[in-house]
């Protein structure tokens, strides 16, 4: 109770959304910006302790806030994360650790795919405010030939479709056409006139980089190749990264 006094002394720095179980989490945390973090999180997308639990395991805040700025990484601490844009939905890596893959299990994507939808609400919760699941496997048909996708989602907030597809291993410039297609299918074909453009996330353990930035050169559509990892990444090396970009 006394760290609880010292750490909200000012009442109006309180929440009525939280509970005495969730300020006992937040408590845990020794720095302020990743505390008020998170307590914002929990404001904004009506977390249980539960999900603050998970979301802290996965180094959340971390993960957002390498791909940031000092400026940027100050405003999430005050505000939490706003989804105002479609970079803001990406994280790099995607932390499926939920999966619980064994580590020497030798997996295919449809193993993921399946695990996914088998622990849908917490891959919901990874990736954030505002997703809704429409299907996996979804059938388009261009021309004559049918293609699927492995995993649809609606975002209410963007007010657009997010097209993924999973990689079991690096993507490459070829993964990139295939989606810039399947944009352009649902911008023309699915999405009604007052949504916004389409956006495609390709989620794979590792990427090629030059051959993705060459590939997405010129590209109108919303495209992002981001990282995924079956376990939680390394608590000392996230905060080192982070240590290093604040005193930049």
């Amino acid at each position: 109770m006394r760290q609880f006094y010292l750490q909200f002394q000012i009442f109006q720095t309180l929440s009525g959304k939280l509970h005495w179980a969730h300020y006992r989490e937040l408590l845990k945390m020794e720095d302020d910006l990743e505390r008020n973090f998170y307590l914002k999180q929990c404001e904004h997308e009506n977390w249980t302790v539960r999900e603050l639990r998970r979301q802290m395991g996965s180094m959340l805040f971390h993960r957002i806030a390498l791909s940031k700025d000092k400026e940027g990484i100050l405003a999430l601490s005050q505000t939490g994360q706003q989804v105002q844009k479609p970079e803001d939905l990406i994280r790099d890596p995607f932390v499926l650790e939920f999966l619980k893959i064994p580590t020497q299990k030798r997996y295919k994507e449809k193993d993921i795919e399946e695990r996914l939808i088998s622990f849908l609400q917490d891959f919901l919760l990874e990736l954030g405010k505002g997703f809704a699941f429409i299907g996996r496997q979804y059938s388009i048909q261009i021309d004559s030939k049918f293609y699927r996708i492995d995993l649809l989602f609606y975002h209410r907030i963007l007010k657009c479709f997010v097209v993924i597809d999973l990689k079991r291993g690096i993507a490459d410039h070829g993964d990139v056409g295939q989606m810039n297609m399947y944009l352009n299918y649902f911008k023309n074909e699915e999405s009604a006139s007052d949504d916004n453009e389409p956006i495609g996330i390709i989620l794979a353990t590792d990427k090629s980089n030059l051959a993705i930035e060459y590939a997405l050169g010129g590209l109108s559509s919303q495209i992002f190749v981001t990282r995924y990892q079956l376990y939680l990444p390394s608590r000392a090396l996230l905060e080192e990264k982070l240590r290093l970009l604040l005193e930049a």
